[in-house]
């Protein structure tokens, strides 16, 4: 017996030290970012590190050319991390929260994402865009950003391009909702609860939700974030479905595994919520989650960065562009009507 662990030791090490040399430059990279974004965070509260993160990931990519030995490092940051990351988003979402928001609310919540989707989808095969980048668009905007892009690429028969651009268009055009949100509720004279209501319903990201929230004042940031989060546990149910889709489609190449039903960072995600919801846990685990999920969604948002080329962005054409623009505007006037009617 110890003569077979003597002779699998030395071979366990190699792969160990070829896993770390295959994989070290990128995620130092990464933890880099990681470092700068957050640092920013802590002298500009608003600016989220996320967002700080995927730009500087782009300036990066577009500036100078990466060594080839950081892309697998770079490539398990914006996939395996970022998965890790929804796992710990789980931990900041309580059940009795969003329940509190009452029963019209959540039917509204459920409306603005499947509305958002189903009618993404149909304005994507109006102007004849190919389903799986429609799907990413759609789920993005609809549910919660760049983690519900990563969240169903697995279960669409979507490539690189497809998510590096729609991670893009979701930095984009929910940073252009930052500011947009809390001056139309001015305009439209909403009280700042209703209006945070309307930013946690409309728009992309948690972290931009959360910049809009701040800006308009009052309690609207707490329940903006409530709101935010309850779309954003709509992400199990819908990647499921689309799991199930996608093993009855038959679209699985003979040497690929058909996806699970229920992927298990979605379980992971799960199972936060239920710890974080049924016991008490000490603040300063939540606080050391929350911290955890910002590092790896920073990271997996760099990794996402890395891979956008502005003259691929280009060569995509204006239709994803106009796409994300309607997605925008429908998914936020479904929000603003749902609230608009649940308190007439």
């Amino acid at each position: 017996m110890s003569t077979q662990i003597q002779q699998t030791d030395p071979i366990t090490a190699r792969r160990g030290s070829y896993a770390l040399k295959k994989y070290s430059p990128g995620l130092l990279l990464c933890a880099v970012a990681v470092a700068i974004a957050m640092t920013v965070n802590v002298f500009l509260p608003g600016v989220s590190p996320l967002i700080v993160a995927i730009v500087l990931g782009i300036a990066l990519t577009n500036v100078v050319r990466l060594p080839e030995s950081t892309a697998p490092g770079l490539t398990l940051a914006s996939k395996k991390l970022l998965r890790l990351g929804i796992v710990f988003l789980g931990l900041q979402l309580v059940l009795s929260d969003i329940v509190s928001l009452g029963a019209p609310m959540l039917v509204v919540i459920v409306c603005i994402v499947a509305g958002g989707i189903f009618g993404t989808i149909l304005i994507g095969r109006l102007m004849k865009m190919r389903s799986a980048q429609v799907l990413l668009i759609a789920c993005g905007f609809s549910i919660c950003g760049a983690a519900a892009v990563a969240g169903v690429e697995g279960v669409t028969d979507s490539d690189e391009e497809d998510v590096v651009t729609a991670v893009a268009l979701v930095v984009i055009f929910g940073t252009l909702m930052i500011p947009a949100i809390p001056l139309l509720g001015q305009l439209l004279g909403m009280e700042p609860e209703l209006n945070g209501m309307w930013a946690g319903g409309s728009i992309h990201e948690i972290a931009q939700v959360v910049a809009a929230g701040g800006i308009i004042g009052g309690g609207a940031l707490a329940v903006a974030v409530i709101v935010k989060l309850a779309r954003v546990l709509l992400l199990a149910p819908i990647v499921a479905i689309l799991s199930i889709r996608q093993r009855r489609s038959g679209n699985v190449k003979p040497d690929e595994k058909r996806p699970a039903i229920v992927p298990l960072f979605i379980i992971g995600f799960l199972v936060m919520i239920v710890l974080r919801s049924t016991l008490d846990l000490p603040e300063g685990l939540i606080h050391a989650g929350s911290l955890a999920q910002t590092a790896l969604l920073s990271a997996a948002m760099f990794g996402l960065g890395c891979g956008v080329k502005i003259r691929n962005l280009i060569r995509v054409g204006a239709r994803p562009f106009i796409l994300a623009a309607a997605s925008t505007i429908l998914v936020t006037g479904i929000a603003l009507a749902g609230i608009e009617l649940v308190h007439l």
